[in-house]
């Protein structure tokens, strides 16, 4: 159990997420780093609190973690997203990195992200198709990574390729941001998420000691399946919770503060209004709920964990894109000026959907383990 002070961790969280709020319509616009929120998280030791307190840091749960991305994401679903796969990245250099780099976490020295999906692979993941050979000195590494958060900003890539030489699927790899070989392919320009530095990265040629290795050698496909898979699940459904959380609040705030003069009413005198609010909370609150049962499943070791991880992400990503959809319709007119934000959580909440695996990929993972056959 986290001996975390509930309290200390919700104040801080509040702080952090009042930052990301003042920045967050600029860093849309701008499409730029939240670089403001990750220094906030960073002073207020939370980039540390998915780590160990026998290295310095919080020793918080997967449920801090997700109750932190969530709040974030109510106010800037770009910072939500960065500290979402820096949560997964310190979850992998928690069990298999060296102290030194998971003190360099816990001292803020260090933003970790996720280097996985790959342009030859596409959205399955757990299919590297980039390569680690033996050379002199060490290992090389080639690839052709098709998305990585915070590409330019992250200290290291927590990185999958092919297996050295083992049987294995793949194998991981700590690689440094600035290694010598590794190239980033071009600028993020996206239709949401658009402060999540997420950019194609190329490796040619980088050469890194076997050390850099987090695992055995073809171990990677547990370590994608049994330590990320869960841990981003939970973490990217946070920011789709966040998302519909704060649309909601915003639909109600406009449709009770706006009036037709002319009637001397309200939008939210309107039946059809208030029935679109209607199925936009129950929606919301029904992915909530399956969201936290899943983490309470996680937690307790629950026979259905599995199920839950695989049932939660599609949910909620799925929930998010029509209750954001409502929320537009609700505000009308409103919702397309940036300043509401209506438009903004619509626009974050389609990369949810996409991001691996995706819901059609989710619906066959689910099918297969309702009839009693292996995942992969």
């Amino acid at each position: 159990m986290s001996t975390l002070n509930e309290a200390d961790f919700a104040s801080s969280l509040e702080r952090v997420a009042k930052v990301a709020a003042q920045h967050a319509q600029d860093v849309d616009s701008r499409g730029r780093f939240p670089a403001e929120s990750i220094e906030a998280l960073r002073a207020e030791g939370l980039l540390a609190l998915f780590s160990d307190t026998s290295v310095g840091g919080m020793g918080g749960t997967l449920e801090h973690a997700a109750r932190a991305v969530e709040r974030i994401a109510r106010e800037c679903a770009s910072s939500a997203m960065v500290l979402c796969m820096h949560y997964c990245g310190t979850a992998v250099i928690e069990k298999l990195g060296a102290e030194s780099v998971r003190r360099e976490i816990t001292a803020g020295k260090h933003l970790s992200t996720l280097a996985f999906s790959e342009q030859g692979s596409r959205s399955h993941f757990w299919a590297p198709v980039s390569t680690a050979t033996k050379v002199d000195g060490g290992v090389r590494l080639d690839a052709h990574k098709s998305w990585v958060t915070a590409a330019t900003d992250a200290t290291a890539y927590v990185w999958s390729s092919k297996p050295i030489g083992s049987e294995g699927a793949s194998t991981i790899w700590l690689v440094p941001r600035g290694a010598k070989g590794l190239k980033i392919a071009a600028a993020f320009d996206g239709l949401g998420l658009r402060g999540n530095d997420s950019a194609p990265v190329v490796a040619e040629g980088v050469v890194l000691p076997e050390s850099a290795r987090l695992g055995a050698d073809g171990a990677g496909f547990d370590v994608m399946m049994g330590v990320v898979l869960p841990v981003f699940s939970m973490l990217n459904s946070a920011c789709s919770v966040g998302l519909m959380e704060a649309s909601v609040g915003r639909a109600i705030a406009h449709v009770t503060g706006t009036k037709h003069q002319h009637l001397n009413s309200s939008i939210a005198d309107l039946p059809t209004v208030r029935a679109y609010l209607s199925r936009a909370k129950l929606r919301a609150d029904a992915a909530r709920c399956l969201w936290q049962d899943s983490l309470a499943a996680l937690a307790t070791g629950r026979a259905d964990a599995q199920l839950r991880v695989l049932e939660c992400k599609a949910l909620t990503n799925e929930c998010a894109l029509e209750v954001t959809d409502l929320a537009m319709r609700v505000c009308g007119g409103a919702a397309f000026r940036k300043e509401s934000g209506v438009e903004r959580a619509f626009r974050d909440a389609r990369a949810g959907f996409v991001m691996a695996p995706t819901s059609d990929a989710l619906y066959e993972f689910m099918g297969r383990a309702l009839v009693g056959l292996p995942l992969f």
